[in-house]
C-alpha cells in the first residue's frame, strides 16, 4: 500500500517529468512530501501565472507536457492566464491543483471556488481526482490528451485527503502514438492544384513549429523549391537564410509580404491555426488555399481553404514531394519580389539615432544571438519589429505568442529555455510594461542559476496600446507610467544591470551580457515615432 501522493509522483516520473514548475500550499504538502524523494526537480516561482507559463514554454519547446502545481482558490485562479496562454498557443502542460478534503469540510468553505469547472473551457480536459487508486490512469490520460494534436492544457485537482489516502495500483505506462497518414485521394488532389498552379507559395503557421517538424519542412521547402513566407508563430519553422524566404506577415494586410501574397494564386498553408491574428485576409478574389495540418482547417470568414491533407505534417509533406520535386515549371515565379521585400525591411536598421529605434535595435539583437540562441518576446509593440525583421536560421529560436499575446510571458518563458538548454545563449526581450508584471521572476533566475539576459526596451507607456490610439486619431491619454531604476531593482536581486547610454553600446553590452555568467539586465530606452512612418505610412496602399 502507498499513499496517492506517491503514486502521483511515481506516475510523473513514468512520464519523464523533469521540472514540476509552482508554489505549493498546504493542500500540496503530501505532494511535496512524496516529491523530496524523487528525481523530478521542484522549482518555486514567485507568482502561479508565471509556473504557468514555464510548463508551457517546456511543452513548446520539447513536446512534452509541462508540469506546474498550485493550492486551492487564489493559487489555482492565478493559473487561469497561462492556460489561455497554452490553450491557444497548442503548448502541453498538465496543471495540478490542490483542493480541501473532499469527504470532510471542517473549514466550511474558506478559499473553495470551482476551479475544475473553471478550467474547464481553458483546457482540453478537467477533471477532479476523487480516488487515490485511479490517479496512474486519470496522470496517463492527463498527459496523452495534452500531448496529442491539437496539443493544450490539462487540468487534475487532487484533494488533500485522496493525496494522503492509501491505495494500491500500477503506474500505466507511456506507449507511442503515431498519426494517422492522409488519404491519397487528398495528397493526389492538393498535388494537382500545386503542379498547376503558376504563381505558388508557401505559408507555415503556428502547427508548423512543433519540434519534430523542423527537419520534414525543411527538406519540403528544398526540394519543391517553391518561395514560402510565414505566420509569426511560424517563425523559425524553416531556415530562414534560406533563399527561398519571404518574410514574416507579422500585420494582417498592406504590409511588403503581402504584395507577394496577392500575387499568388495559391498559397500551400503548412500549419496555419486560426487562433492567430490572420497573415492575409482570404476573399473569393485572392488565391486558392490548400490546408495542410494535423487536425482540420478551423474555417472562418478569413480563411476558408479549398482543400485539405489532414493526417501526419511529415508523412504528408514527403509525399508531395515525392509526386511533384522536378516537376514544377512555376516553382519560383514569386522569387523576382524577394529582394524587394527584404531590402524594404531592412531599411533605416542601422540608423545611428538616440533613443534607438525598434530596427536598430532588431539588428543589434540580431548580431549579438549567435544562431542557435533563443530569443523569448514578451508582448508589446517591439513584437511586431521582432516578427517583421528579426531573421532565424535555427527552429524554435524566437519564442513568440501572436495568439493568446499575453503580456509578462517572456521573462519566465525564458528562465525554462535556460532550464531546457543550458549551454545556448537566452535573451528575453520586455517592454517596461510587460517586464514589471512578472519582474519578481527575477529573483526566481538568480537562485536556479540560470544564465539569461533581459533586454528592457523602455519607452514609459503601453506602447503598442499607444500606438493604435494614435493610428486611430484618438488623444494621446492614459497609458504612460513611471518606472523603477531598473539597474538597481537588477541588483538588489542579485542580478547585474546595465543601462545603455548611446546608439554604439547596445551592441557590446549585449554581447558581454550574453557571453557572461549569471542573470543580467540590459535596458535601452525606445523610440517608437517610427511605429506610425513605417506601420502606417510607408506601407503600400491597399489593392
Amino acid at each position: 500500500m502507498t499513499k496517492g501522493s506517491d503514486l502521483l509522483v511515481r506516475a510523473l516520473e513514468s512520464e519523464g517529468v523533469e521540472y514540476i514548475f509552482g508554489i505549493p500550499g498546504e493542500e500540496n504538502l503530501d505532494v511535496l512530501d512524496s516529491l523530496r524523494g524523487s528525481k523530478i526537480k521542484l522549482v518555486i516561482t514567485r507568482h502561479e501565472q508565471a509556473a504557468g507559463f514555464m510548463a508551457a514554454t517546456y511543452g513548446r519547446l520539447t513536446g512534452r507536457a509541462g508540469v506546474c502545481l498550485t493550492t486551492l482558490g487564489p493559487g489555482a485562479l492565478n493559473l487561469t492566464t497561462s492556460a489561455a496562454y497554452a490553450d491557444l498557443g497548442a503548448m502541453p502542460v498538465v496543471m495540478i491543483t490542490g483542493q480541501k478534503a473532499i469527504r470532510t469540510s471542517r473549514q466550511a468553505r474558506f478559499q473553495i471556488v470551482d476551479i475544475v469547472a473553471t478550467m474547464r473551457p481553458l483546457t482540453k480536459m478537467a477533471t477532479q481526482i476523487v480516488s487515490a487508486q485511479s490517479i496512474p490512469t486519470l496522470v496517463r490520460d492527463a498527459f496523452r490528451v495534452a500531448q496529442q494534436e491539437r496539443p493544450g492544457p490539462v487540468h487534475l485537482e487532487l484533494p488533500e485527503d485522496v493525496a494522503s489516502d492509501n491505495a494500491e495500483a500500477g503506474i500505466v505506462p507511456a506507449h507511442p502514438v503515431e498519426l494517422a497518414v492522409a488519404p491519397a485521394a487528398a495528397i493526389n488532389r492538393a498535388a494537382g492544384m500545386i503542379a498547376a498552379a503558376k504563381r505558388p507559395l508557401v505559408m507555415l503557421g503556428a502547427a508548423a513549429s512543433r519540434p519534430q517538424l523542423a527537419e520534414p519542412l525543411s527538406q519540403f521547402v528544398r526540394r519543391l523549391g517553391i518561395p514560402f513566407f510565414n505566420t509569426q508563430m511560424g517563425k523559425g519553422a524553416v531556415n530562414a537564410g534560406s533563399n527561398l524566404y519571404m518574410g514574416t506577415a507579422a500585420l494582417s494586410e498592406r504590409d511588403w509580404i503581402h504584395e507577394a501574397v496577392d500575387l499568388a494564386d495559391l498559397i500551400i498553408s503548412i500549419g496555419h491555426d486560426t487562433v492567430e491574428k490572420p497573415p492575409f485576409i482570404m476573399n473569393e478574389k485572392g488565391p486558392r488555399v490548400v490546408h495542410i495540418g494535423a487536425t482540420p482547417a478551423t474555417v472562418e470568414q478569413v480563411y476558408f481553404p479549398e482543400a485539405e491533407i489532414v493526417g501526419d505534417v511529415g508523412a504528408s509533406l514527403a509525399a508531395l514531394a515525392d509526386r511533384l520535386e522536378g516537376k514544377l515549371s512555376n516553382d519560383g515565379a514569386l522569387l523576382g519580389l524577394r529582394e524587394k521585400i527584404l531590402a524594404k525591411l531592412a531599411e533605416r536598421s542601422t540608423e545611428d539615432r538616440f533613443p534607438l529605434t525598434p530596427q536598430r535595435i532588431v539588428h543589434d539583437v540580431r548580431k549579438a544571438v549567435p544562431s542557435d540562441g533563443i530569443v523569448a518576446l514578451d508582448n508589446g509593440m517591439y513584437k511586431i519589429w521582432f516578427a517583421r525583421n528579426y531573421r532565424t536560421s535555427v527552429a524554435n529560436t524566437l519564442l513568440l505568442d501572436n495568439a493568446l499575446a499575453t503580456m509578462g510571458a517572456g521573462l519566465p518563458a525564458a528562465i525554462t529555455a535556460a532550464l531546457i538548454y543550458p549551454s545556448r545563449k537566452v535573451l528575453a526581450v520586455c517592454g517596461d510594461g510587460g517586464f514589471m508584471m512578472n519582474s519578481q521572476e527575477l529573483e526566481t533566475a538568480v537562485r536556479l542559476g540560470v544564465h539569461i539576459v533581459v533586454l528592457i526596451l523602455e519607452d514609459h507607456a503601453y506602447g503598442m496600446i499607444r500606438w493604435k490610439q494614435a493610428a486611430d486619431h484618438f488623444a494621446d491619454f492614459g497609458l504612460q507610467f513611471g518606472n523603477p531604476d531598473f539597474v538597481s531593482y537588477a541588483e538588489a536581486y542579485g542580478a547585474i544591470g546595465v543601462r545603455v547610454a548611446s546608439v554604439t553600446d547596445l551592441l557590446p553590452t549585449l554581447k558581454a551580457a550574453l557571453d557572461g555568467k549569471g542573470v543580467h539586465l540590459v535596458v535601452v530606452p525606445i523610440d517608437y515615432s517610427e511605429n506610425m512612418r513605417v506601420l502606417v505610412e510607408g506601407l503600400p496602399r491597399a489593392r
